[in-house]
C-alpha cells in the first residue's frame, strides 16, 4: 500500500516514514501544499499534517477533493473539537493528533483502506472467500471453517504476503484487548491449516505473525 506522507518538521517524519516502512508501507514523502494535489495520483492513501510552510493542510484537503477521492488522514497537533469536526466534513476520513504511535497510525491507515475498499468477495489463488456468505472455496470445493477460522482466513487474505501481527489478529478476531493465552491463536491456526489441507498456504513469520502464501 502507497502511503504520501504530507509533513514538514523534520523530527516527526523522519521516525513516522522509517515506520510506517517498517510496518510494510511504501511510503512517499512532501514538505510543501503545492506538491500533495500532483502526488496523490501515484498514491493509495494521503497523510496530511495542517500546519504545511505553504499553506493552510485544511485548504489542501479542499482542493483534493475536488478532484480525488483517496483516503485521507489528518495528522495534526491541532487537536482542538473545531478543527477535528472541520477536517471530517471538508472530506477527511479520520483525524489522528500527535503526539501518536506509528503501531496506531498504521491501524488506523488499514482500517481507512478497509472500510473504503471492502469486497465481499475475496480472490486469492486458489481461494475464494465470501465475507458475505461466510463461505470458503479451495480448488472449486467448499472449505467448512469455525466463525474464528473463517475470520482469521479473511483477515489474512485482505492483502496476501503481507505479514499480519500476532496483535493485529488478536485485536481483530478476538478483542482489542486480549487477555487470554497467546496459544489461542496458534491452535486455530493449525486447524485452518488442517482444513485447508495444504500448511503452505498460510506461514508463520518468526516472531512477527502470519502471512497468506502467495502464489
Amino acid at each position: 500500500m502507497k502511503v504520501l506522507v504530507a509533513e514538514d518538521d523534520a523530527a516527526v517524519f523522519e521516525p513516522l516514514l522509517a515506520g510506517l516502512r517498517r510496518n510494510g508501507f511504501e511510503v512517499r514523502h512532501v514538505i510543501y501544499a503545492a506538491e500533495v494535489p500532483g502526488a496523490i495520483a501515484d498514491a493509495d492513501l494521503l497523510l496530511l499534517d495542517l500546519g504545511l510552510p505553504d499553506g493552510d493542510g485544511l485548504q489542501v484537503l479542499r482542493e483534493v477533493r475536488r478532484t480525488s477521492d483517496i483516503p485521507v488522514i489528518i495528522a495534526s497537533a491541532r487537536g482542538d473539537e473545531t478543527d477535528r469536526i472541520v477536517g471530517l466534513e471538508l472530506g477527511a476520513d479520520d483525524y489522528v493528533v500527535k503526539p501518536f504511535s506509528v503501531r496506531e497510525l498504521s491501524a488506523r491507515i488499514r482500517a481507512v483502506a478497509r472500510r473504503r475498499r471492502f469486497d465481499p468477495s475475496l480472490d486469492v489463488g486458489r481461494l475464494v472467500i465470501d465475507r458475505t456468505r461466510r463461505s470458503v472455496l479451495l480448488d472449486g470445493g467448499k472449505v467448512d471453517l469455525t466463525a474464528k477460522e473463517f475470520d482469521l482466513l479473511a483477515v489474512l487474505a485482505e492483502e496476501p504476503g503481507r505479514a499480519v501481527t500476532r496483535h493485529e489478529l488478536f485485536s481483530r478476531v478476538w478483542d482489542p484487548v486480549w487477555i487470554g493465552t497467546g496459544k489461542t491463536l496458534d491452535v486455530h491456526i493449525a486447524s485452518l491449516r488442517k482444513k485447508l489441507g495444504d500448511p503452505a498456504l498460510i506461514e508463520t513469520v518468526r516472531n512477527v505473525g502470519y502471512r497468506l502464501a502467495v502464489e
